[in-house]
């Protein structure tokens, strides 16, 4: 069997308002947020040799740990500002880039796709000063092959996707779809995919131990005739095993302290490593195509959106999310036309946000429960509309 590599990627959002809104009302709740945040360079400091960590945050996540507002509000509980400086430590984290509001991108209309991709790079340079992403996340691991010049145009080496969807061009075997880079084209551009392990990752999200993953790693790769890279991908502030505070009960303490020590021990034990440097040492290899979907849920298998839209009111706030997205792209171009003055402008950009808002994608996740906040921030899009002279 070839050695195999570990490539762990978290991923982190709070919707707009979220976390202020739980501190207030849920104070626990969003406490063990903050400790799970905070909870991952403290554990790490010490591993600095041999831990590799890549983290996605959401654009609406960054904008509040950078608001002094709420770093005020969180004194005492975490030091928001310090965790954004901690989360910079290169031998520890690698920064993947999103989508600011954390949309589903197959379902989210593509005139909005790069103003949702540019406005995240853009507060990422700022906080975690660099000017290159290597990686992209796509929130809810939503994605279809369009987005691939897209994610060229910005920049992006790579993106994840998940091991459902991935269909190799040329005949390979199970091990090599799953533990290989590949690349993937579309419309003339090229990018290398990272493959999610779908099983392991639920294992991941639930809870396990080292010795169980090391063992389901040696039999999923002993075919291997190649370094294998075995990718999980969570989210990482939610449930349990990673709020749980006890160091006996959450991910940090009982698996992956377990996995570092494992490794700084025994060569051939699984190495942590991060993409890029996998991708230097080893390359991609082969061409893939990936169909279009998103990861599981709880309750779906991610391939037909249906958590995102397996009801009436969902399906008609998709379709008023691509109605409002025409009406204001049209405004903007009505307004360049014109060459309209400042005040136009501005309420142009305040309905932008608006827009770009409506489209996250926890507004659809849980069933009809926040779909209501698609619709309030689409009313205010069409009030700034109105403003700026677009009837």
């Amino acid at each position: 069997m070839a050695h195999s590599f570990h490539a762990l990627v978290l991923n982190l959002h709070q919707p707009s308002g979220n976390l202020a809104w739980l501190l207030e009302h849920q104070t626990w709740e969003a406490k063990e947020i903050l400790f799970a945040l905070d909870r991952m360079p403290r554990v790490l400091w010490s591993y600095e040799d041999v831990a590799r960590v890549h983290l996605s945050l959401s654009g609406t996540l960054l904008e509040t740990l950078n608001d002094p507002a709420f770093q005020e509000r969180t004194y005492g509980i975490v030091k928001c500002g310090e965790l954004l400086w901690y989360l910079q430590n290169t031998r520890l984290f690698e920064i993947l880039g999103t989508g600011y509001y954390h949309p589903l991108l197959p379902l989210t209309p593509k005139a909005d796709w790069e103003e949702q991709l540019s406005r995240w790079l853009q507060l990422g340079r700022h906080l975690f000063w660099r000017e290159q992403f290597d990686g992209f996340w796509p929130p809810e691991m939503g994605f279809s092959m369009e987005l691939i010049p897209w994610l060229k145009k910005l920049g992006y080496r790579y993106v994840m996707v998940d091991s459902d969807y991935v269909d190799p061009v040329s005949p390979m075997r199970w091990e090599e779809i799953r533990y290989m880079p590949h690349i993937a084209r579309y419309a003339g551009e090229e990018i290398v995919v990272i493959v999610r392990d779908r099983e392991l990752s639920d294992a991941q999200e639930s809870g396990m131990d080292y010795q169980w993953f090391a063992q389901e790693v040696a039999q999923r790769t002993k075919w291997c005739d190649f370094p294998p890279l075995v990718t999980t991908a969570t989210d990482g502030d939610n449930g349990g095993w990673f709020r749980n505070t006890s160091e006996q009960a959450n991910f940090w303490d009982v698996f992956y302290r377990t996995l570092l020590e494992q490794a700084r021990r025994d060569e051939n034990a699984i190495r942590p490593t991060f993409i890029r440097d996998y991708l230097d040492l080893y390359g991609a290899h082969g061409e893939v195509t990936v169909r279009t979907g998103a990861w599981n849920t709880g309750w779906h298998r991610g391939n037909d959106f249906m958590q995102w839209t397996g009801s009436q009111a969902q399906k008609e706030a998709w379709q008023r999310v691509q109605d409002a997205s025409l009406d204001f792209h049209a405004a903007s171009e009505q307004a360049a036309q014109a060459q309209a003055n400042e005040t136009v402008w501005q309420q142009l950009r305040e309905a932008h946000w608006h827009l770009l808002r409506a489209e996250t994608s926890c507004h659809f996740y849980w069933g009809e429960a926040w779909v209501h906040r698609v619709h309030e921030d689409l009313e205010q899009m069409w009030v700034h509309l109105r403003n700026a002279g677009h009837a």
